[in-house]
């Protein structure tokens, strides 16, 4: 039995780990509330690709990478504001400047699956942008070293998070590009699409994308409804504005 001063003894031990449980806890809940402020600020750049608004964006990631190297989140975000600004130059028809945004991005994501590896929205992120190399790039050299990379990195996905929207409109995007010698399937495509707006019918690039498969199989009407829809969601989408412009009447 212990003696009522060894008691004592382990109280301020006790207190101590106590103490330090809630530091961590605290801590955690900033790491966490910081990358939830930097996660909607990406989603308003994505929106806008406001150039102005995403450079902000990459400068503050970078500096907060600096102070924090192992924040997967940071990273992650970073990632996607590389993305976006790809997705500023091709407009502008820079291919180079894309592709060297899209090289950073990725380069990005992968930092963020190392320190991250169960993120199944990381693993679908890097699936994207490694279809935009082979977009980018030759598709005869680039479709066979990226086109398993795409594949790989969404059945990890699938495999953390069946019910993410996210992971099914990649999914969806790796049929649509494919060629049918590597595995396209417009078919398998457009379901998926249809699953990740089930599980969330607020992402408006996935109306685009669902669009893009209609037009593919013939069908303009749903095509347009689909765009139509995107542009409900985001009026200022360049994306879908295109989209619904390029659909025949």
């Amino acid at each position: 039995m212990r003696s009522p001063k060894s008691a004592c003894l382990r109280l301020p031990t006790i207190a101590y780990f106590i103490a330090l449980l809630f530091i961590a806890s605290r801590t955690l809940a900033s790491v966490s509330a910081a990358d939830d402020a930097f996660g909607a600020a990406v989603e308003a750049g994505r929106k806008t690709h406001d150039e102005k608004q995403l450079q902000s964006l990459k400068t503050q990631l970078e500096q907060k990478i600096a102070e924090s190297p192992n924040d997967a989140g940071l990273h992650f975000n970073l990632a996607r504001v590389q993305g976006y600004f790809a997705d500023v130059y091709e407009i502008r028809k820079d291919k180079k400047a894309a592709g060297e945004a899209v090289d950073k991005a990725i380069e990005a994501a992968q930092q963020a699956v190392q320190l991250d590896g169960k993120s199944a929205d990381t693993h679908s992120l890097l699936a994207d942008l490694y279809g935009r190399k082979i977009s980018l790039g030759n598709a005869m050299f680039a479709g066979p070293k990226y086109g398993p990379k795409i594949k790989e990195e969404n059945a990890k996905a699938m495999a953390l998070d069946d019910k993410n929207p996210r992971v099914w409109a990649s999914l969806g995007r790796q049929y649509l590009m494919s060629p049918k010698m590597f595995g396209g399937d417009v078919t398998r495509a457009e379901e998926s699409f249809q699953k990740s707006l089930a599980l969330d019918s607020s992402q408006d690039e996935t109306w685009v994308w669902l669009a893009k498969a209609f037009q593919k199989q013939g069908d303009n009407a749903k095509a347009r409804d689909a765009a139509q829809h995107a542009l409900q969601l985001n009026p200022q989408s360049r994306f879908a504005k295109e989209m619904a412009a390029g659909i025949e009447k």
